[in-house]
């Protein structure tokens, strides 16, 4: 009898296991799809849609979130409710933007509009009141804008996403190259040749330098080889810029811990 209970046992733990397995399955294939068809949204939405947030995308990310996770724990949803719940949202979203930038008023409903929050100097109580900001939170985003002092401000306005754009009075602005009556110079970027001990073929043809010129500008300046290079980057009439594999010390560690 005791065998015939465990050998039951037996049966029904590995139905549970293989039903599991089932179970997972399907999971991990839909999860997948949901994975590749947000990143489709995004790329069809746009990148304004990620870097500035507005109070609407925000709402659209969590709604669209909710929907992918509950199809996802549905065992009743399967690929094809996913699928459609995901490009349902996608053109409601694509619709509502292809709106909001053919007619402005639109636009000023569902993202709201830019606050002039300062103006010649002066706080407008009015526009922080509207946008429920108190002086702190302020202080705070101009501190973020290496702005440490209300009275260096000029103009200071509050972006949809949250953000604030910042114009300082005359007398703290940063001197230009033309205050100073300096030659300006040509403007460069910076190309990257070398990361992790791996040279960037294709960074090379746009810097318009050979594989030989780096291996002896590496050498030249006391490194055996590219492998030894961590970072590596270049610019026009300027020295290689090299920085090696380095290893903190035990000793700085504990420095740095205390």
């Amino acid at each position: 009898m005791y065998f015939f209970f465990s050998v039951m046992l037996k049966i029904e733990s590995k139905k549970r296991g293989a039903s599991q397995i089932d179970n997972m399955l399907p999971m991990l294939y839909e999860t997948m799809f949901g994975l590749v068809a947000l990143f489709l949204v995004t790329k069809i939405l746009g990148k304004t849609q990620i870097a500035q947030l507005t109070a609407f995308d925000f709402i659209a990310a969590i709604v669209l979130g909710e929907l992918v996770g509950n199809a996802l724990f549905d065992k009743k949803a399967g690929l094809l409710d996913i699928a459609y719940v995901i490009v349902l949202w996608t053109v409601l979203l694509y619709l509502i933007e292809m709106i909001t930038q053919k007619f402005k008023k639109s636009r000023y409903i569902l993202e709201g509009k830019p606050s002039l929050v300062i103006h010649k100097g002066e706080l407008i109580y009015e526009e922080m009141r509207k946008n429920k900001i108190d002086i702190g939170e302020l202080q705070h985003i101009l501190r973020v804008k290496d702005v440490f002092a209300i009275q260096e401000v000029e103009y200071a306005i509050l972006e949809t996403n949250g953000d604030i754009s910042v114009l300082k009075k005359a007398a703290f602005q940063n001197p230009t190259k033309q205050d100073l009556n300096v030659f300006p110079t040509k403007p460069q970027i910076a190309i990257t040749l070398i990361t992790d001990g791996e040279v960037l073929t294709d960074n090379l043809d746009e810097a318009g330098v050979t594989r030989e010129w780096l291996e002896d500008e590496v050498k030249r300046q006391k490194y055996r080889s590219i492998e030894d290079v961590f970072y590596a980057e270049w610019m026009e009439d300027t020295k290689l810029f090299i920085l090696p594999y380095r290893k903190i010390k035990e000793k700085d560690m504990k420095k740095k811990k205390k």
